[in-house]
This record gives structure tokens, sequence and C-alpha cells, in this order.
């Protein structure tokens, strides 16, 4: 996850990230990462979505505890704003008429904050960091300028059938519940991730299918257009701390695991 002046890097047990500080040093930080459910989060289709995006988010406040240095993408009063905003016209839309048009458009609002906090340069240009380091690792370099700002497995690739899923879901359930409350309209918001999830999981498992790579040419482009910038040396120099952080710690976990006997999560 890029940050305003850093980067997170989850690994399969650990999280690590970097910062640059006011005083322009780079710091880092990195501990164990909460897990929910393991059998669940790592074997149940439709379940395994939500779970580790749970998991993801349960780190941010631990993240923010411990490198007090680091911003994140919605410590902006701009990016809090259009929050409320979003959630306000999200509800006086529901109350309209229903329709496929409308739908959509809340499904759209709620890309709005994300939009607004790329509107930072430095936010768009670490995510940009985020995909050049870990590229460059992937490719077995240790130059992440030889890396793309563009990542496959980045998860803006969600965001297309997300809309999509989300805006038929509820669609669907307007019409087959007459006034459907917040508790179904959760449901159906967590099915849409569930399903968006899986579809990226196997687009993963089947790259060279014509599927896999119409699923992922919107996510390509969103991150090519407005997601990613490319990052300045001293902003690359944070994402190689970060990386090399969850390098250490990711090996520290396995080999505690290996002597305690127990099974080393494979890297993901």
């Amino acid at each position: 996850m890029a940050m305003r002046n850093g980067l997170l890097i989850h690994g399969p047990t650990s999280w690590a990230a970097a910062a640059r500080a006011d005083s322009g040093e780079v710091e880092v930080a990195s501990g164990p990462k909460p897990v929910l459910a393991p059998e669940l989060a790592g074997r149940v289709p439709l379940l395994r979505g939500p779970l580790k995006l749970a998991e993801a988010f349960l780190v941010i406040p631990t993240v923010r505890l411990r490198l007090r240095s680091a911003r994140l993408p919605f410590e902006d009063y701009r990016v809090l704003g259009s929050m409320l905003a979003a959630s306000g016209l999200t509800r006086a839309l529901r109350g309209g008429r229903t329709s496929a048009a409308r739908e959509l458009a809340q499904a759209v609002l709620g890309l709005a904050p994300a939009l607004v906090a790329l509107g930072d340069r430095d936010l768009a240009a670490y995510h940009g960091v985020e995909h050049k380091a870990i590229g460059a690792y992937e490719q077995g370099s240790d130059d992440p300028t030889t890396a793309t700002k563009e990542h496959k497995r980045c998860g803006s690739n969600l965001v297309a059938p997300m809309l999509i899923l989300s805006a038929a879901g509820q669609l669907l359930l307007d019409r087959v519940l007459e006034r459907p409350g917040s508790l179904a309209r959760s449901a159906v918001g967590v099915a849409s991730v569930s399903l968006a999830a899986e579809m990226f999981a196997w687009s993963e498992r089947n790259p060279d299918t014509s599927a896999a790579r119409a699923f992922h040419r919107p996510g390509h482009e969103i991150q090519r257009l407005i997601a990613t910038k490319e990052p300045t040396p001293a902003q690359l120099e944070v994402g190689v701390a970060a990386l090399r952080e969850i390098l250490r710690i990711e090996q520290e976990a396995g080999d505690r695991a290996a002597a305690e006997g127990e099974e080393v999560p494979p890297p993901t």
C-alpha cells in the first residue's frame, strides 16, 4: 500500500513499512500480520477475499503506531471531505427510483475519495514505487528503475469488476426486495468483493487466456493514466528500504518456523 511519504508491503506472515521523515531520514518498521480464520482464508472460495482484505486493513493502525513518520492516504482534509460528500450523495441517490444508471453512479461515487487522494502526486508516485520495487524483485533485479510503474497484481484490477458486480447486485436486490435494509445491501457489497477476488485469482492462474487479459486491461489503464506516477530516486530509495525489511523479517519468520517444525507459508 502506497502512503503519502512511503510504502507498506505485506508478506506471507509479516508487514514492513518505510517512510521519509520530515528530517529527511528513511525510517523503517515491521511486525507480524494479524490472521483471521487462516483455514478459511486460504481454502474457502468467496470467503478468502474479504478475509484477506480485512487482514490488510487491520495492519494499518499498527503501522501508524509503529512508524510515527508514516502518513496514510486518507490523512488529508480533502480526502475526508470527499468521503463525507460521497456518503451523502449515495444516500440521496438511494431515495430515488432504482435504475442501472443510478446504481452505477452510486458505485462510482465510492471511488471519489481514492481519486482525490491520488491527486497528491507523492501518493501516486509511491504507488509507482510499490510496483517498481516489487516488479524488479520478481525479475531478479536489485534496480527498481528496470521495472514498470504498472503491475499485474495491483488492486486496481478489482475496481472495474467490483463496480459492475456491486451495481448489478444492488439492482437485483431492489428488484427482489421492496425495501432492502442496510444488512442486505452490505451483504451484496461483500459478495461483490468476494466474486471480484475470485475472478482476480482465476486470472492469475490463467494469465495467457483472453479472459484474463481482458480482466487486467481496465486495471492496467487505471494505473497507467491515474493511479501511478514515475517516482524520484529519493522515493525509490524508500521503496527499496521497505522491500529489504520485508525480506529480512520474512526470512527470520521462516527460519523460526523451520526450527519449530512448522509449515512455512510460500511467498506471495
